[in-house]
């Protein structure tokens, strides 16, 4: 950014007012939510159109400038944030959110990458369709950072991850051009898929500007209980049963310690215990169908209590609370999704977004406990997740009391017990929030040499130049 020239061909694209420079405006681009990454760039810049992007990334490839992507900031990995060189360019997608079409018929809709999930809920939902991605922080997270992070969530278990959920794209390759893709057919054998080189690139490829995503029929009926078990095996089980009885209708089964709950309750604005005995484990359990009973009765309440009822026979299951409107049921889903969020106000924590089979999920939890607690005692593991696709959130609170700095100082020594453990299960270190810049040094130990040489052949495809989100991933 030495060149005053270039500086104001980008100023000149997006205008002034989209072009920001004092450090007033720039500060909420540059830091991540937890703190872990704060970076410094010399602009960050605004564009309204995808024009406006390919005019962007033009100037930047000729001119060797560095370009990071973000969203709406909400991130995990450190990926959206600059580097603290200050030759780092912020690319913000925020002003480019309209929904541009929504196909009922076709179940499917076009939507610009600065749509926040929360607002293509409410227009799925307007349509009489859902848009099943669901995170805790859709109320500010954006779509194309959802797309370039093929993020997770509490749905994956029924509809899959972002990645099963896009049909068509539109993206700004780093030279400026623009590939057409937003199709919106579900059967296109034409070649390669290219859509999904840039699901899950983490903006290193090309930056998102559209997507066509699906849509699937919105819920007649639904139910959601909120049950206390002994342990993650009587989880497991209960699981096993709930998904051979409910199968499609299973939507839903997320894993929690008791300390979460109590962070939760302690810290979370709104959040009760939902149940008057504690217990060590709970799971959430959510059953859902298109269509109402023939008899006019409620076929997911039924087969709740037809499966939580059996489940108490063989004592896996020691209390249950049954959601008695959409409220409590969205007050028990509150509890859930908080619970990253309320883990900040206990001191630091350690994060671990971690996969491993489903079956393997209580021996890893039982192992992986046993280690961190040996390594730091007095240290409070909190793991939760989606005990239905074998994502757990393994994340540990410091002990009471402990000095914060020192304890997060032993991130790295941390991570290296409980990735070891992961990788003997046959697991992966990053399940759902990708990769970034806080996991780039484990990538080369936990992918082979020819998978590594494959990915740079792929970046170096794509961006020759090296200026999309350099220093990420790879």
């Amino acid at each position: 950014m030495t060149d005053p020239a270039v500086h104001a061909r980008l100023i000149e694209i997006v205008g002034d007012r989209n072009a920001l420079r004092a450090e007033a405006d720039t500060a909420p681009y540059l830091r991540e939510w937890r703190d872990l990454y704060v970076g410094k760039t010399p602009m960050v810049l605004r564009p309204g159109g995808r024009e406006e992007v390919a005019e962007i990334l033009k100037v930047a490839n000729e001119a060797g400038l560095r370009i990071v992507p973000q969203g709406g900031n909400t991130g995990l990995v450190g990926g959206q944030i600059p580097d603290d060189s200050a030759t780092e360019i912020v690319l913000s997608l925020s002003r480019m959110n309209r929904v541009r079409d929504i196909d009922a018929d076709g179940f499917s809709m076009t939507v610009e990458a600065g749509c926040t999930l929360q607002a293509i809920h409410d227009a799925a939902d307007a349509a009489d369709r859902l848009f099943p991605l669901t995170l805790g922080s859709q109320g500010s997270c954006q779509i194309g950072g959802n797309i370039a992070t093929n993020a997770g969530g509490t749905a994956v278990l029924a509809y899959g991850n972002t990645r099963d959920l896009v049909l068509g794209l539109e993206v700004v390759l780093p030279d400026g051009r623009i590939w057409e893709g937003l199709r919106s057919l579900r059967k296109d054998n034409t070649g390669y898929d290219l859509k999904q080189m840039f699901i899950g690139s983490e903006g290193t490829l090309g930056i998102i500007t559209a997507a066509v995503l699906k849509l699937f029929p919105r819920p007649r009926a639904q139910d959601v209980a909120f049950v206390a078990l002994a342990s993650p095996r009587d989880a497991l089980a209960l699981f096993s049963t709930a998904r051979a009885r409910a199968g499609a209708m299973l939507t839903g089964f997320e894993l929690m310690p008791r300390i979460g709950v109590e962070f939760a309750v302690r810290h979370l604005p709104g959040a009760r215990d939902p149940l008057a005995t504690a217990a060590p484990w709970y799971v959430l359990i959510e059953l859902s169908s298109g269509t109402e009973g023939a008899d006019g009765g409620n076929p997911t309440r039924d087969l709740m209590e037809t499966i939580l009822g059996e489940a108490y026979e063989a004592g896996l299951v020691e209390d249950a609370a049954l959601a008695e409107s959409v409220q409590q049921a969205a007050d028990f889903w509150h509890i859930r999704h908080g619970m990253s969020e309320v883990q900040r106000e206990e001191g630091g924590s350690i994060k671990h977004d971690v996969s491993v089979p489903v079956a393997a999920v209580p021996d890893f939890l039982d192992e992986a406990i046993a280690a961190v607690e040996a390594l730091v005692p007095g240290c409070r593991p909190v793991p939760f997740g989606h005990m239905g696709d074998g994502n757990i959130h393994f994340n540990v609170s410091q002990p009471v009391d402990a000095d914060k700095a020192a304890y997060l100082a032993r991130w790295d020594e941390m991570n290296a017990v409980v990735h070891g453990i992961v990788a003997r299960y046959g697991g992966s270190i990053s399940a759902e929030h990708g990769i970034g810049r806080l996991k780039r040094d484990l990538l080369g130990t936990v992918k082979s040499e020819v998978e590594m040489d494959l990915m740079r052949r792929v970046k170096a495809a794509f961006d020759p130049n090296g200026i999309l989100n350099p220093g990420r991933i790879l």
